[in-house]
């Protein structure tokens, strides 16, 4: 960075990154978990961190910081692995720094695993913002484009090709966002001497979140078998009282491994076994996985215990938690287990104070907590895959989830080009690779609010709502419209159409009396024009706590309040009809860049960044449970 020559320069290292990953996805993704065959190792924690503030930003790689320990490379500071590294310290140019900042950790790999040539090393990072490249005691291992998904890389080779079993991991990140990026952006130049030094630069942006940076998620090291199993692909169904899993289990490093899978229920009954890699699995009187509030049973799930044996004896264990469920769509209901579900949620961020978009248990629980106390059903992982830890949450608990991809932002028609679309492919591609046997998620999201009038687009969605059905044809497909008008190009193409909108905030501010008329105008021609059930996937209004007024004015927790109360009237006629669902925007406060219209944040939460309610997280809840009594098969209580 700082120089034209610098931009481009980061430019075609991304694009050539883009272009390496752009290629068919052979490896499997699946969680670490630990078994009779396989360890798993945490090595989050505290690292040491460097930010490469050379004007260029090209000084690591130059002076080759991976080759040695970073501390002799100049000064270094502590950062805790997982977080973002922004708002941990008290220097300004941390907290808005682009471009690449560097990570370090020495671990000891226990000698067992160096010594057995049968055991096989990865090296697993859950998430880091934006483009990665990792060494291993100075050797490159990988590198990622792509935030928001894990990465991993077999370090066996590496780790016995030196002495020791000391392990030096560092891992180079960078921010950057250009226009083939997603989210995308572009890197601004500021030229006028008169008020800006020479080699000036911003990162623009068009989505509103903050642009956390760092290792998000924790970094892993685990064991499997030479051979072993890398992938497992779950589909379900049922007929009357009997469930159907259908299996395919992949096996590398063994062309003749015989594979095992066994179904157990929760009590630890084998309910059905299969031998071989393909197959279907029979379950008589069968417990299907329901979503919260839907049934008196939810979020049942079966473990499906896989073994491979290759032909030298050794055997390699994976164990999945399956939920047995079917998820349809017709023109006006969204159905799992055939019967209507109406989703009633929320938006979510990951976001949290100090430690930015860093994943963190407490935080988990706290929310998922909230969201069953206030009655929600599901929510959407608004802009972005979220942790695979919280959908296993949602796993367990029968949150129903509508998964994102990072397509936010699309405005700048060049975004919709060959090498976007490429990477965008391979994207959902990871995605889905990474989620597609989650219960949990019952939809795939390609993008939020693009730019979709511009002519690209049309096909572009095309080609990327298709391709995902290619991936999993078991699950319905939808993006995010900002549009009031059905003539978005990319909606004849989804199953589900989405739409955002903010009547009295963002248009005709302070008139709530035009919410009710607004509101039916845009249902009736988004499904007069496609005949497809719709989900108002965002609406709401900033609040700042402890803020009042009557009559009700705009940022007071009262016109968040009447702004909730004149959206859900047409809501409640509309669901009769062909509306499905209603996600509030949003679940809580969360960081934004700076700018005049925000105060310390986006401010439409109900509840406060430190999860504390507003008055509209009362409102939700007495509505919440209310359509829970109405729609489930039981009476729940507040």
């Amino acid at each position: 960075m700082g120089s034209s020559g610098a931009e481009r320069a980061a430019e075609r290292l991304l694009l050539a990154a883009l272009c390496s990953v752009c290629q068919a996805l052979q490896d499997g993704m699946l969680f670490p978990t630990e078994s009779p065959s396989r360890e798993v190792k945490d090595v989050s924690g505290l690292w040491i961190f460097r930010a490469d503030e050379s004007p260029e930003r090209s000084r690591g790689f130059e002076q080759q910081w991976y080759k040695s320990p970073l501390a002799e490379t100049g000064p270094v500071i502590d950062m805790p692995v997982p977080s973002s590294y922004n708002d941990i310290t008290q220097d300004a140019q941390i907290r808005d720094f682009i471009g690449w900042v560097w990570y370090e950790k020495d671990v000891w790999v226990p000698a067992r695993w160096i010594q057995d040539r049968g055991t096989r090393i990865v090296l697993r990072v859950g998430s880091a913002h934006y483009y990665s490249v990792l060494w291993v005691n100075g050797v490159k291992v990988t590198e990622h484009v792509g935030g928001h998904l894990p990465f991993e890389a077999d370090i066996s080779g590496v780790l016995r090709q030196t002495s020791g079993n000391q392990c030096r991991i560092t891992i180079a990140v960078n921010n950057t966002l250009t226009l083939e990026t997603l989210p995308p952006g572009t890197i601004q130049y500021m030229t006028d001497r008169s008020r800006y030094p020479a080699g000036y630069f911003v990162q623009n942006t068009n989505f509103d979140f903050f642009n956390y940076a760092g290792i998000h998620r924790p970094v892993l090291l685990y064991t499997t078998p030479k051979a072993h199993i890398d992938d497992i692909t779950v589909e379900t169904t049922f007929s009357d009282n009997i469930g159907l899993v259908s299996f395919n289990v992949s096996v590398l490093g063994s062309s003749k491994a015989a594979v095992k899978v066994t179904l157990s229920a929760q009590d630890g009954r084998c309910v059905a076994s299969a031998d071989g890699s393909r197959g279907v699995l029979k379950v008589t009187d069968v417990n299907l996985w329901w979503p919260y509030l839907m049934h008196e049973n939810p979020a049942y799930l079966y473990s499906m215990e896989v073994q491979a044996t290759a032909e030298d004896g050794q055997t390699d264990v994976y164990t999945l938690p399956v939920g047995i469920r079917t998820v349809k769509v017709t023109s006006t209901q969204f159905l799992i287990n055939n019967k209507p579900f109406y989703f009633h949620g929320v938006n979510k961020h990951e976001d949290a104070d100090i430690r930015g978009k860093g994943f963190d248990w407490p935080l988990v629980v706290k929310d998922f907590n909230l969201m069953k106390w206030m009655g929600a059903n599901s929510f959407r992982t608004s802009h972005y895959p979220y942790a695979e830890e919280i959908l296993q949450m949602a796993d367990r608990h029968g949150i129903v989830i509508i998964d994102e991809c990072p397509g936010v932002g699309i405005k700048d028609i060049r975004s919709f080009g060959n090498v976007s679309l490429a990477h965008h492919l391979t994207v959902m591609e990871e995605l889905v690779r990474r989620d597609k046997n989650h219960p949990s998620v019952v939809m795939w999201s390609v993008a939020n609010e693009p730019a979709s009038e511009m002519p690209p687009a049309g096909f572009y969605f095309k080609e990327l709502v298709s391709h995902t059905r290619s991936l999993d044809s078991s699950r319905p497909v939808t993006y995010i419209t900002a549009s009031n008008y059905a003539r978005d190009l990319g909606a004849p193409y989804v199953d589900v159409i989405c739409v955002n909108s903010y009547f009295s905030w963002y248009q005709d501010p302070g008139h709530t009396e035009l919410i009710g008329l607004q509101l039916n105008t845009q249902f009736d021609n988004w499904y007069g024009k496609y005949q497809k059930p719709i989900i108002q996937s965002e609406y709401g209004a900033d609040a700042v706590p402890g803020l009042h007024s009557d009559p009700p004015m705009m940022f007071t927790e009262e016109y968040q309040k009447t702004v909730l109360q004149n959206y859900h009237n047409v809501f409640d006629q509309k669901r009769k009809e062909f509306v499905i669902g209603e996600l509030i925007w949003n679940f809580a406060d969360f960081m934004t860049s700076q700018s005049i219209i925000r105060v310390v944040g986006n401010k439409k939460g109900i509840f406060t960044r430190q999860r504390q309610p507003k008055a509209g997280a009362f409102l939700l809840r007495e509505r919440y449970w209310r359509i829970a009594n109405e729609t489930g098969n039981t009476l729940f209580k507040l």
